[in-house]
């Protein structure tokens, strides 16, 4: 059974910094795409950032440039996403996400994927 479970959010007043981790059992997700996007209270989910199954290629929405960075390790089946320069508006529910066809570049959309994590709460104080 394939399994994404996001773990790392938590409180956080503005300017801080947290690390999201994703970890993917039940299959190895080295050939594949990985994606994350978040999803505020009353809000549809929307793309955070995406990574190619190489890891070479990279996607991120506009309002995270420059502050959030995304990364895998192939050896443990986990994605990382490093959030710096939290602001409140970055608070959501955080959403890890699969494809299940290979050798992707990672999708901006939803229907790009198949496997999603529960999510991770993120609050960022003013």
């Amino acid at each position: 059974q394939v399994q994404l479970v996001e773990s790392g959010g938590g409180l956080v007043q503005a300017g801080g910094s947290l690390r999201l981790s994703c970890a993917a059992s039940g299959r190895t997700f080295s050939n594949y795409a990985m994606g994350w996007f978040r999803q505020a209270l009353g809000k549809e989910r929307e793309f955070v950032v995406a990574i190619s199954w190489t890891g070479d290629n990279t996607r991120y929405a506009d309002s995270v440039k420059g502050r959030f960075t995304i990364a895998r390790d192939t050896a443990k089946n986990t994605v990382y996403l490093q959030m710096n320069s939290l602001k409140p508006e970055d608070t959501a529910v955080y959403y890890c996400a699969a494809d299940y066809r290979p050798y992707g570049l990672g999708s901006t959309n939803t229907h790009g994927y198949h496997y999603w994590g529960q999510g991770t709460q993120v609050t960022v104080s003013s």
